[in-house]
């Protein structure tokens, strides 16, 4: 049996990176120097070191804790691994930047040296982003879109690091008080489209932007149905989805079941969003959704690559 770090470079090996010069059929993401090719469906490892998550707040605080964490994902398959520092479930607080700081670098430190999959760090504060990528992260995952802080995109520019853009109606404190919309699809594709105008206004390239609908984030049950049914209509936007479903609220309200419970629930959604063109999926469980995506991905191109 080969050991955990050489199972953890053949994961990287798998994610096709190769210079920045060749051009492809299939989208690519540039992370810093070196481009990913989307060619088939990536699976982002959540990692909170929080102690108020809303499904594992306080598992993983404790530094050591997370990084054995980290490699138990990077074994498990991720090929990307996100990780936050401030909560962002309905109705959490925020922290300063000092706090943030201190739980999040040494953890990033240690698993970019102990792992060769690209870390992404979850914040919206670009002095947090810009100390995680001195640490060795190559993707900042900002549910602002950049609206948080107005240094983000310029720091994202400087860097060349991947950049997610997420919606979210409100702020983690007030998001879930009663959202409503015109039209989910419409509002929620023309406010990406936005964002990535204003961020490439700011200097970052198309090709290191994600877009995520942001499930859950200031949406209600039918919101969220709606998004992950019409997924496809988010393409016309040019650049890959990224979609985080896992054990979220709206999948207990459909099943009845608690977030501790929500795995066969989570594994449906992250197939509708992989049948509808998410190309990466952000999830707990990373074991499970990595088969889930990899036979979706067998079954609409006949290969077991």
């Amino acid at each position: 049996m080969r050991s955990r770090p050489a199972r953890m470079r053949d994961s990287f090996n798998s994610l096709s990176v190769m210079p920045q010069s060749p051009v492809h059929s299939a989208p690519i993401l540039l992370l810093r120097g070196r481009s990913l090719v989307l060619d088939r469906p990536l699976v982002m490892g959540v990692l909170n070191v929080t102690p108020d998550s809303f499904s594992d707040g306080g598992r993983y605080l404790d530094p050591g804790a997370a990084v054995t964490h980290a490699l138990e994902m990077a074994e498990d398959g991720a090929d990307v691994i996100d990780i936050g520092a401030e909560s962002s479930r309905p109705g959490s607080e925020p922290v300063s930047e000092a706090e943030e700081l201190r739980r999040l670098i040494p953890v990033v430190r240690e698993i970019c040296r102990r792992v060769a999959v690209p870390v992404s760090v979850d914040t919206t504060k670009a002095a947090v982003a810009a100390a995680a990528i001195e640490a060795g992260a190559s993707m900042v995952n900002d549910i602002s879109a950049g609206q948080a802080d107005p240094e983000m995109m310029r720091m994202v520019a400087e860097t060349g690091a991947g950049f997610v853009l997420m919606h979210m109606q409100g702020t983690p404190q007030t998001m879930q008080r009663a959202p409503r919309y015109g039209s989910v699809v419409d509002d929620v594709r023309d406010f990406l489209g936005s964002r990535m105008q204003a961020a490439g206004q700011a200097g970052i390239a198309a090709d290191q932007i994600l877009l995520d609908p942001g499930i859950g984030f200031g949406k209600n049950l039918d919101h969220n149905l709606i998004l992950l049914d019409r997924l496809d209509a988010f393409h016309s936007l040019g650049r890959p989805i990224l979609v985080g479903v896992s054990r979220k609220a709206f999948i207990g309200e459909v099943l009845g079941r608690r977030t501790g419970d929500r795995l066969m629930g989570t594994a449906a959604a992250v197939a509708a969003a992989v049948l509808r063109g998410a190309k990466v999926v952000r999830v707990h469980d990373v074991k499970v959704m990595q088969d889930v995506v990899r036979m979706i991905h067998a079954i609409q191109t006949g290969t077991t690559r």
